[in-house]
């Protein structure tokens, strides 16, 4: 399966019903990540990677071969090795748009394929597929 082909079957669906649960498994089988908005506080990402971000007003999301690269609580307002990893992390930004539809677009130099969600007929969220290997 390729990031084009599960782009293409996930394309069209409703909130709520975006991924099955064997879909999330191909997809983790095939090292693709599917990265969607999830309400208006959330960010979903499943496959390859399996976690959910919070976004209230959008976010920044930092991505390694490990995941999602959490920020550290080490009570320090400066971690230097948490600067490090992020300086290596590849992002995707997480837009929130408060006007008009789609409520939620993602934006990255990742090589990636979209898909549209729609919520009571309109357009909520164009998602993204790709390859964890970009990362």
């Amino acid at each position: 399966m390729t990031a084009k082909e599960l782009a293409e079957q996930l394309n069209g669906r409703d909130t709520g019903e975006e991924m099955e649960w064997g879909e999330a498994q191909d997809a983790k089988a095939a090292g693709l990540v599917v990265m969607y908005g999830y309400s208006d506080d959330n960010v979903e990402l499943c496959g390859a990677i399996n976690d959910e971000v919070g976004a209230y007003n959008g976010t920044t999301v930092y991505l390694t071969l490990d995941g999602v690269l959490q920020e550290p609580d080490c009570g320090q307002d400066y971690c230097p090795y948490f600067a490090r990893e992020r300086e290596k992390a590849k992002t995707v930004k997480a837009v929130w748009h408060d006007d008009g539809n789609p409520c939620w677009t993602f934006e990255t130099d990742i090589l990636h394929e979209t898909f549209n969600i729609y919520e009571d007929g309109e357009l909520f969220c164009v998602g993204i597929v790709f390859s964890a290997d970009d990362l």
